[in-house]
């Protein structure tokens, strides 16, 4: 047996332990590599399958392979930038909810055959009322880069069509008519973008040249040489070979919309020319094929639209995650061990109108508001900018003078009084110290500068009358005028206000009593005095009471300000600009009885008859207003001068300011001082309180009504207290996910509880049931409708309110919703409401639903087969011909439901999902009691589900959830009237529902958009068609 060589390996350690190093070196990075395989997983490379195997090209009828979207034009590597933009994304992020997308879109690398007959003209995609300027917003289209709403043909790169708020998507072959370096110019208004690829393949399309990136930046046509990026870089091309080429063009509303592509040889001197119809050509003909056929359809780098929606914070808090939106997922207490936890109790609201006459469309009016707990910010603040219909104040108002009635500004110590209300000064304006109509029309014909000083003005100040009712602000009768000595002056009419008996505070807080120092009287413009004039003052009518109580209840006096008007150039015949009018329900300042106004005697030029329209009048809060050519500080100013009423002597102050005016070097003038220090006092203002339950159809953009929390902590208190008692302590209460409360002032209210419970020893559960909190002394038959309403939350802080369980209030949760849509010729709205179907399928895992297609025999597409080509878990195509019927359609897919104990759901065809609706429907639907109505937000021109901009539609009750038997019982969709059209079918079967003893549940439900589309052409009917268009 031969001896291990323990010399040898002694003489040889070093070189041993070297390789021993080398070896375990090799082992960590295989080990390294091994581990970091799997975490890239997700991101596997384009063409690989679910394992990694590599899968085929896909290939359409004419030989156009499709790659996967994530793969670039060089094969050899990954891009990094790629890397970042999609690592750890899911593509479906995109897009709140993930539906709402088709499938990734992939870079096509063959072409099509091409035939020597395409040529002379290219394809042209139409994307029509889509508002924005930028191709970025065409990028954001739902349905861009695959169906079009038009697709056509054009026969040179110079297209203008005279429409306004469309996108265009050109696209063909470039041949070359030799060789050489050509260079390429695109102009166009507004924005447009200029793809050319190094070969015959739209995946290795570049962006050589565009227009603006902004929507804002547009050029005239022709005109190639406005921005430096119209230009492109030098292009060596072949006359032997055709180039792929993609133009994009968005248009809005605005201008002269035109796009044109030129090119020229690299040479100097010459100038861009369009490209005609000799070298261009087609790249596939559409003219056979439907609005649904689209794996022909060329996709490039510039109608990819992967990479162009970076992550970013949500611009609405409606978009945040919110715990209602997935808590459909966690697993529902069964109802059998809720029975026995509440006494049960009969449920008949008095706001149910069975059998009770309402003339029709007159159901708007009895539906009523939930209250919602916790906040599901389905408040539309991003809106207000716009509409503020939410705040109680008229928007006139808001326009005016904003919220500054809620703001107390804070005094510093020692501040004079006088100084603090000239700051204020322009919340207290008086309506008699402006003019009227009569008045300004009057004073524009004859004003003239003279050098006579301006007679006084004066009038009655209003007087305070005693208080007469409690809690309310009355307006009196206007008080007849008195005449006064004063220069013969015409008497001016005066108004008093009947005050409450409790004053009503302004600033949120303790209102301080009324000042009951005279106060002066300011004017806003100057009243030239005249014998017309006077005359036509005493036959004016009384100018209308304003319709604003409550704006000024108090009176301010107010400081005297001393006109300062910096210089301006005359501007002869320049539109005279109305000055701002104190709203029609503006209150005036009250106080007791004001000095009269004494103007300035002015030294102007004179001047002839035209000289009216060289004045500008000043608008200032002003005891003393002048009208002339603008003055310098120091000129024009006499020693006389009157500064008060008759028999005041100059103040010290007033001397001063002479003083200091006479010292300022010619040519200045004082600027009005800033404190940039001055703070304020506020009161938390909570402007949900002052809302009611009442369906306020004005307001489109407030939200649900919101529940105070005490009552909503409350009410699930009881129930907790109830049901540990019932099962002896199992459950604890983790959260309060949703509480939804309908009141009814006479008998109680209905409430919804949404809670997440842990069960002692088990997971997590969810208990969503209905529970009715009863009055003390309420009974089922009870009439008394007439009660006086409690305040918010009055009912659960009664220690005698009994909290019961309504009877015949359950809702069912594995009932089968029928999801029915009426269709004509809207090939790619039918596309896109398969796909969201299809998502919420996949990503709810619920299979108790169908889709109903009722087809009016659609001519783009073949609809039937669609739906099979669905991965739905149940469906039904109905085929109908003739016109476009809503309301037949609809009877029609609701007469293909058996089963009466389901829930039938009249729907639209262009819907954004939430994940939850599903659930949302079966809560708010219940047999024989609840029918459920969702308000949708309808999005507005250019937006999206990841950018909502729009309204609640607070109107339509198109989109409609009701149990079959109910929906029979009512007597179905009024077929006879709403024939061959729609719009009012709704409210119509509304009144029927009411009527049938129903509550029909309102709520605004988070993600749950309509989205904007085109009208022109919908549902082909009255649309004359072209033999080489196609809509759909």
């Amino acid at each position: 047996m031969p001896r291990l060589p323990v010399k040898k390996i002694r003489k040889q350690m070093k070189l041993l332990l070297l390789l021993l190093l080398l070896t375990g070196a090799a082992w960590l990075t295989y080990v390294h590599l091994s581990l970091a395989r799997p975490a890239r997983a997700p991101r596997q490379r384009p063409g690989a399958g679910r394992d990694g195997e590599k899968l085929p090209s896909v290939t359409d009828s004419h030989g156009a392979q499709a790659l996967p979207a994530t793969q670039r034009v060089d094969d050899s590597s990954e891009s990094r930038e790629e890397e970042q933009a999609f690592e750890g994304r899911d593509p479906n992020m995109l897009f709140p909810g993930g539906a709402g997308r088709p499938p990734p879109l992939n870079l096509t690398r063959q072409t099509p055959p091409w035939r020597e007959e395409f040529k002379g003209q290219v394809n042209l995609h139409v994307f029509e009322d889509w508002c924005g300027g930028a191709v970025g917003q065409l990028r954001r289209n739902l349905h861009f880069p695959l169906f079009p709403h038009t697709r056509t043909t054009v026969k040179k790169l110079a297209v203008s069509p005279k429409w306004k708020n469309y996108g265009l998507r050109i696209f063909g072959f470039i041949h070359p008519a030799k060789d050489g370096d050509i260079q390429f110019s695109v102009a166009s208004d507004d924005n447009s973008e200029l793809w050319l690829s190094v070969d015959e393949s739209p995946a290795a399309a570049q962006l050589i040249a565009f227009v603006g990136k902004t929507g804002s930046e547009w050029t005239a046509p022709g005109e190639f040489t406005k921005f430096s990026s119209q230009v492109s870089k030098p292009r060596r091309l072949m006359a032997s070979r055709k180039y792929y080429f993609e133009l994009l063009h968005k248009q809005d509303d605005r201008g002269s919309d035109h796009v044109e592509v030129g090119w020229r040889a690299f040479l100097p001197g010459l100038k861009f020319e369009i490209v005609g119809s000799a070298h261009i050509s087609l790249y596939t003909d559409e003219s056979a094929l439907k609005m649904d056929h689209v794996a022909h359809i060329p996709q490039s780098l510039a109608s990819h639209v992967g990479g162009h929606f970076p992550q970013q914070e949500p611009s609405v808090d409606m978009l945040r995650p919110d715990p209602r939106d997935i808590f459909f997922l966690t697993p529902r207490m069964e109802p059998s061990s809720l029975e026995n936890v509440l006494e049960p109790c009969a449920y008949a609201p008095t706001y149910i109108l069975k059998d009770f006459p309402i003339a029709r469309y007159q159901g708007l009016q009895f539906v009523y508001l939930s209250f919602v707990y916790p906040n599901d910010y389905t408040r539309l603040t991003h809106m207000e900018s716009d509409n503020k219909c939410f705040y109680r104040e008229s928007p006139l108002y808001l326009e005016r003078f904003g919220f500054y009635k809620y703001m107390k500004m804070d005094r510093e110590e020692g501040e004079d009084d006088e100084e603090e209300m000239q700051r204020r000064a322009f919340l207290f304006l008086n309506p008699d110290d402006f003019l009227d109509d009569e008045d300004d029309r009057e004073l524009l014909d004859s004003l003239e500068p003279t050098g006579a000083s301006v007679a006084q003005l004066g009038r009655q100040t209003p007087t305070l009358v005693a208080p007469t009712k409690p809690k309310m602000l009355t307006v009196a009768t206007p008080t007849p005028p008195t005449s006064s000595s004063l220069d013969g002056q015409a008497p001016r009419h005066s108004r008093a206000l009947s005050w409450a008996s409790r004053p009503l505070p302004l600033f949120l807080g303790r209102a301080p009593p009324p000042h009951t120092a005279p106060s002066k009287v300011y004017v806003t413009r100057v009243r030239p005095v005249r014998p017309g004039l006077r005359a036509s003052r005493r036959a004016l009518p009384d100018p209308p009471w304003p319709p604003f109580p409550r704006v000024f209840p108090r009176p301010r006096p107010l400081p005297r300000v001393q006109l300062r008007a910096p210089p301006r150039p005359p501007q002869p015949h320049r539109r005279r600009t109305a000055e701002p009018r104190p709203s029609a329900r503006t209150q005036a300042p009250r106080g007791g009885r004001g000095a009269p106004v004494h103007a300035r005697e002015l030294a102007a030029p004179a001047a002839d008859a035209n000289s009216s329209a060289e004045t500008k009048p000043v608008t200032s809060f002003l005891r003393v207003a002048q009208v002339s050519r603008p003055q310098l500080p120091g000129e024009g100013e006499e020693e006389g001068e009157d500064d008060g009423p008759p028999g005041e002597e100059a103040t010290p102050d007033a001397s001063e300011e002479e003083e200091e005016a006479a010292a300022r070097p010619a040519g200045r003038w004082r600027e009005d001082a800033i404190d940039w220090q001055r703070t304020f006092s506020v009161g938390t203002v909570d402007f949900e309180l002052l809302r009611s339950d009442w369906n306020d159809l004005r307001c489109n953009v407030s939200g649900n009504l919101q529940l105070p929390e005490a009552e909503a902590v409350d009410v699930a208190a009881q129930y907790m207290e109830r049901l540990n008692a019932r099962h002896g302590g199992r459950f604890a209460l983790l959260r309060i996910v949703n509480v939804e409360k309908r009141r009814d002032s006479a008998r109680g209210s209905r409430f919804l509880l949404e809670l997440e419970l842990q069960e002692r020893g088990g997971g997590r559960l969810r208990l969503s049931e209905y529970v009715f909190l009863r009055l003390p002394g309420a009974r089922a038959g009870d009439a008394d409708a007439d009660s006086p309403e409690p305040p918010a939350a009055a009912a659960s802080r009664r220690p005698d309110a009994e909290l019961c369980r309504p009877l015949r209030l359950a809702w069912r949760q594995d009932v089968m919703v029928h999801f029915i849509v009426p269709v004509k010729n809207q090939a790619r709205w039918v596309a896109q409401f398969l796909a969201d179907m299809v998502a919420l399928h996949a990503r709810t895992g619920d299979s108790h639903f169908s889709v109903i297609l009722v087809d009016f025999e659609s001519e783009d597409m073949d609809v039937e087969r669609a739906l099979r080509g669905a991965r739905l878990p149940r469906y039904q195509y109905l085929r109908r011909t003739g016109n476009f019927e809503r309301s037949a359609g609809l009877q029609a897919g609701v007469d293909a439901v058996e089963d009466p104990s389901s829930i039938v759901f009249l729907c639209d065809l262009h819907i954004h999902f939430p994940l939850n609706i599903l659930d949302s429907i079966r809560k708010h639907c219940v047999e024989g009691k609840l029918a459920f109505a969702p308000v949708v937000m309808r999005l507005g021109c250019g937006s999206s589900p990841g950018n909502p901009h729009g309204y609640w539609e607070v109107n339509g009750f198109g989109l409609f959830g009701i149990y079959k038997s109910d929906f029979d019982r009512v007597g179905g969709m009024n077929t006879e009237e709403f024939r061959d059209q729609w719009g009012g079918e709704d409210w119509e079967l509304l009144d029927r529902v009411l009527q049938a003893g129903l509550e029909v549940e309102r709520l605004r439900l988070r993600n749950f958009y309509h989205h904007y589309h085109s009208k022109r052409g919908m549902w082909g009917t009255r649309s004359r068609k072209s033999s080489r268009v196609e809509r759909s």
